[in-house]
Formats: structure tokens, C-alpha cells, sequence
């Protein structure tokens, strides 16, 4: 699903159709991370969801910087495994996700997703340009 969106099976579809009132778009066979036949997608329109569009002209190589939101926007980027102990990884990424969750219960806040900020993961990377990236401040 693009960022902000929702994407469900067609198995899911299913189970939902003429009990839930919601438009959803066909995005017919998709091919899926450890699923080897295609699998039909619906992508859900939910109401007050302000969903960040691809602008025409950007090449699928450039990156779009989002505007920032009204409240504090916050993301929580990967912490490095300093100890030399591979074992430690799971560690630390459990740490984050543990601070992401945290976060992301005070409604004050918008916080950016475990799936947008561990893109970043390994990486030596500009702070200012990953918030622009992400469109937050923190």
C-alpha cells in the first residue's frame, strides 16, 4: 500500500463486501513477498485519509519530500549494533520497535511507521534529508 493506505486480499474483500460500507479499488494480481502465485489486491479509500500521490514527471528513481503534518511528527530510525554480536540485532531492532509503539499510542504525535524508517537501516544517512523524506521534524 502506498504510504497512509490500506491494501487487503481478496480473500479479505470477500469477507467484508455489502457488510462494510467502503470504496475500494481493483488492483487485480499482485505479486507478494513469500507468496508464490499472484494474489488479487484491493486498495481501501478511507474517509479523512489524505493519501500522499506520486506527482507526474518524478521519475521512479527520485524521492518526493511530504510535507510536514500541523502536529509533532516524529521517526524512529534503526539503532546500530555496536557489540559485534549479530544476536544483538534483533536486540536493537526490538528496542525501536518497542519505542515506535510507545510513541505511537500519545495521539499528540504523528509517527512514522517501522517499515519507512528501517528502510534507512545500515545506512550512513543526512538527518535533515531523512526528514524530508519522511516529512517529519524529529
Amino acid at each position: 500500500a502506498e504510504p497512509g493506505g490500506v491494501c487487503i486480499s481478496d480473500d479479505a474483500y470477500r469477507q467484508i463486501r455489502g457488510k462494510v460500507e467502503i470504496v475500494s479499488d481493483d488492483l487485480g494480481p499482485q505479486n507478494l513477498k513469500n507468496i508464490v502465485e499472484p494474489m488479487r489486491a484491493w486498495r481501501l479509500q478511507l474517509a479523512d485519509q489524505h493519501v500522499a500521490r506520486p506527482q507526474p514527471g518524478l521519475h521512479s528513481g527520485q524521492s518526493q519530500a511530504l510535507a510536514i503534518p500541523d502536529k509533532p511528527s516524529i521517526a524512529v530510525l534503526p539503532f546500530q549494533n555496536m557489540s559485534g554480536d549479530p544476536e544483538q540485532e534483533y536486540f536493537a531492532d526490538g528496542i525501536v520497535e518497542d519505542i515506535i509503539t510507545a510513541l505511537s499510542r500519545f495521539k499528540s504525535l504523528f509517527v512514522i511507521a517501522r517499515n519507512s524508517s528501517f528502510t534507512f537501516k545500515g545506512k550512513a544517512v543526512d538527518i535533515k534529508k531523512v526528514g524530508q523524506e519522511l516529512g517529519v521534524r524529529y
